[in-house]
């Protein structure tokens, strides 16, 4: 290990958190701290871009600064309380959703589906409800459809808040190249949650993955020896762990505090990866995976190739765009 580094364990870790820290959490990651509609890039042959921007830019504005027309109109029930982003991945739906968080009054909570149901599951509906009725916005990203238990919770969860007066802003996560077939797409979203389909816009943002990625799969595996070398190398926090003992390790920990968990971390360090069997204990990866993606967490790893992580039966199941998702995200953290 070198003089700056400093070596830790995520199995170890076991961090509790108070009910009023997991609302406070939910803001937008440190990668998204900064942006705001004017840093937006849009792509001059893809005009739904800045009609987007434009949209949401309008609504926010209008939910900072509603006067008397507005609010009565509201409390009759007409006008849109929610914005919808339809698109596939790398065309900017999470910077405009950041970007509205920034931009709208505060109290506003920022987070991905996954994350507000945890949040649920650990406080209970209830609670959760009423917290987030508070909020002038709630804004939701990556809104999922592969969990009907989950989409029915957060269908309710959405139709309560807004009834409550509270404006939402939610995305999806489509797949690149599935063409509608598969997705995440706008009309499932207003079929599914029928009680919302008057009161959301719903807007598609077209455009090829800004990231141009070069790279299509995670860094190779290292043998013992070389990941040795490698991990004496990094810099900062580092967090290193079996994957099995680090895997069972999630399964006494809520996700709704892996978050509190990675904290911290400056890259993750995996001996022994292996495929994942059990589905319950793949769902929690790629939880954990998320929340190292929002802190940009460098991994490296041994054992088996990181793109190998997940069984074939799970990659063409009903949790496929999660796992896509999440082995997109471990070729981005291990590259």
């Amino acid at each position: 290990m070198n003089a700056e580094q400093t070596l830790v364990a995520l199995s170890d870790r076991s961090p509790q958190v108070a009910p009023e820290e997991l609302i406070a959490g939910l803001v937008p990651p440190p990668q998204f701290q900064d942006v705001s509609f004017d840093s937006y890039r849009t792509d001059p042959a893809e005009p739904s871009q800045e009609e987007a921007r434009t949209k949401l830019r309008q609504f926010t504005e209008q939910s900072n600064s509603p006067g008397l027309l507005s609010r009565l109109f509201s409390k009759r029930g007409s006008g849109a309380k929610g914005v919808y982003l339809d698109g596939g991945y790398g065309v900017g739906k999470t910077h405009l959703l950041a970007s509205a968080w920034h931009a709208n009054a505060k109290p506003a909570t920022f987070g991905t589906f996954v994350e507000y149901t945890n949040l649920v599951g650990a406080l209970g509906f209830a609670r959760a409800r009423d917290d987030l009725s508070q909020m002038k916005l709630v804004c939701v990203d990556e809104f999922e459809l592969d969990d009907p238990g989950d989409t029915v919770l957060m269908s309710r969860l959405m139709r309560e808040l807004t009834d409550a007066g509270v404006k939402i802003i939610a995305t999806s996560n489509t797949l690149p190249g599935s063409l509608g077939e598969g997705r995440f797409a706008a009309q499932d979203f207003l079929r599914e949650i029928q009680a919302l389909a008057d009161q959301f816009e719903v807007y598609r943002i077209d455009g090829q993955d800004y990231r141009h990625r070069a790279l299509s799969s995670p860094a190779k595996p290292l043998d013992e020896a070389e990941l040795n070398a490698a991990a004496d190398e990094l810099d900062g926090v580092v967090a290193r762990d079996d994957f099995a003992t680090l895997l069972s390790h999630l399964s006494t920990v809520h996700p709704s505090r892996y978050g509190r968990m990675v904290d911290g971390i400056d890259a993750a360090v995996w001996e022994n990866v292996t495929t994942i069997e059990n589905e319950s204990v793949a769902l929690r990866f790629v939880a954990l995976v998320d929340r190292l993606y929002d802190r940009n967490v460098h991994i490296i790893n041994s054992g088996a190739a990181l793109d190998k992580i997940f069984t074939e039966d799970s990659l063409s199941g009903g949790y496929r765009k999660k796992y896509m998702r999440c082995l997109s995200r471990l070729t981005a953290l291990s590259s």
